[in-house]
């Protein structure tokens, strides 16, 4: 079981003594109050995971301390202690928000068995709760049959049984969290929880408190405690999305807890213990992100124990029609009758376009023809594409001429070719490597590989 920080409220000195003693040899770190308002003053103090309280106490009593905390919106676990012949009481205890109620006298087996449960049903409670909002906000599948898809399955296959971290790195609407997903689903930690975090979304004030969580008072407006998502994800799976999006101060905080598996609530000073399994994932370069000042070179080296990189949907063009078929069967609810089959005109608009917003966009562009065709066929009428545009020269790069050609192995004349285009490209736009890859229609990953593959400076 995992430490936890637990209150024990009682007017005997002995048992609480006793109790103490119990739980510090579960493993739990303990505080200890004479009656409910001490109990209440530690509570709003910030921390507490676990109340065990007797109900007949001094001041305010057991009934009295659930009350307070409730109306107070202290979401926490509660046990109530009670002697013989005060059932009805326990009763109303459990009807005042009461996680379970022990009997005296009882052995410490049955108190610890009575901690594991009241434990793992407030943590199922949080989990159904984290859950029904990830439900709420749709999470799709992963499709694709081409090479490079069955390329990044094998990776995810390999991968996922590890406790590895693993950092994605793909093009905006490639599907990078549904492959995080896939590497979680993968792994013994399926079962838990799946902790996704939009680095770039989330206001870099927000960011700190939102991964860390905070005591009550931490800060203006921390009304009451809150669990951040490492703690959420804890057994489980944390995502970062567009890594490089938070801010340098928070990454050296964030490689902190990666090192030492704890984390520290905002305003508290009590460590707890972690086991997640971090996945990363970023739509630049990750060494671009380095040498701009945007991602620390230590945490990268953390999070990239193993790198997948996912290919922009221009260099999987052979997926489009499942894409298709997948988004029409999510959307075609809307319409008045089925889809039906793929005009062949419409199949060769979609091949033709380049994807700039990739996967993303392709169903944005299905949906609102979907719309359009109010329930009929899909017809090209129905799309707002403009076909590829055929390559055009690089300036800079000597035109191709057949006659001065010589003929050597195919691979070298495609290297030297390569070679040659990359660097008259990266030379029109003074060495950018956003651009450059622009200008050559692929990815900035596929730049920075053939960069190194050619040794290009």
């Amino acid at each position: 079981m995992t430490q936890k920080y637990v209150l024990v409220a009682d007017d005997e000195p002995k048992m609480r003594r006793v109790l103490e003693i119990a739980l510090q040899k579960m493993g739990h770190q303990v505080a200890v109050a004479s009656n409910g308002r001490e109990a209440a003053d530690i509570v709003a103090a910030g921390g507490v995971d676990l109340v065990i309280t007797d109900l007949r106490m001094p001041e305010m009593d057991g009934i009295e301390l659930l009350q307070h905390l409730r109306q107070f919106d202290f979401d926490l676990p509660v046990i109530v202690i009670t002697a013989h012949g005060t059932i009805e009481t326990a009763v109303q205890a459990m009807k005042h928000g009461a996680s379970d109620y022990l009997l005296r006298p009882f052995d410490l087996e049955t108190l610890e068995l009575a901690i594991e449960r009241v434990l793992k049903g407030a943590a199922v409670s949080r989990h159904n709760q984290f859950l029904r909002q990830e439900l709420e906000r749709g999470w799709g599948d992963l499709v694709g049959t081409s090479g490079p898809m069955q390329a990044v399955y094998e990776l995810i296959r390999k991968v996922g049984p590890t406790k590895a971290a693993v950092m994605i790195c793909g093009e905006t609407g490639t599907g990078k969290e549904l492959i995080a997903r896939a590497v979680h689903n993968a792994s013994p930690r399926h079962d838990r929880l799946f902790v996704p975090v939009n680095c770039a979304a989330i206001p870099a004030e927000m960011l700190e408190s939102e991964l860390f969580g905070f005591e009550k008072g931490a800060f203006t407006g921390a009304v009451k405690d809150r669990i951040g998502k490492f703690e959420l994800a804890n057994e489980g799976t944390l995502f970062l999305d567009e890594l490089t999006e938070m801010p340098i101060a928070l990454q050296a905080k964030l490689l902190r807890v990666l090192q030492d598996n704890t984390v520290e609530r905002l305003g508290s000073n009590r460590r707890i213990p972690l086991d997640i399994r971090i996945v990363a994932a970023t739509n630049v370069e990750p060494r671009e992100a380095i040498a701009q000042g945007k991602l620390r070179e230590d945490l990268y080296y953390r999070v990239n124990v193993f790198s997948i990189d996912l290919p922009p949907l221009r260099e999987r063009k052979d997926d489009i029609a499942g894409l298709v078929a997948h988004f029409v069967d999510k959307h075609g609810h809307r319409r008045a009758g089925g889809p039906g089959a793929l005009d062949p005109a419409v199949a060769a608009l979609l091949q033709g376009y380049h994807w700039p917003g990739n996967v993303r966009e392709l169903e944005n562009v299905i949906e609102r023809a979907l719309i359009l065709s109010g329930g009929g066929p899909l017809a090209p009428q129905h799309f707002q594409l403009q076909p590829e545009p055929a390559p055009v020269g690089v300036a800079g790069a000597a035109p191709a001429d057949t006659a001065a050609v010589t003929v050597g192995p195919l691979n070298e004349q495609v290297e030297a070719l390569e070679t040659r285009v990359i660097e008259a490209a990266l030379k029109q736009v003074d060495g950018s490597k956003p651009r450059a890859a622009a200008l050559l229609q692929i990815s900035e990953r596929t730049l920075w590989y053939k960069l190194k593959k050619y040794r290009i400076q």
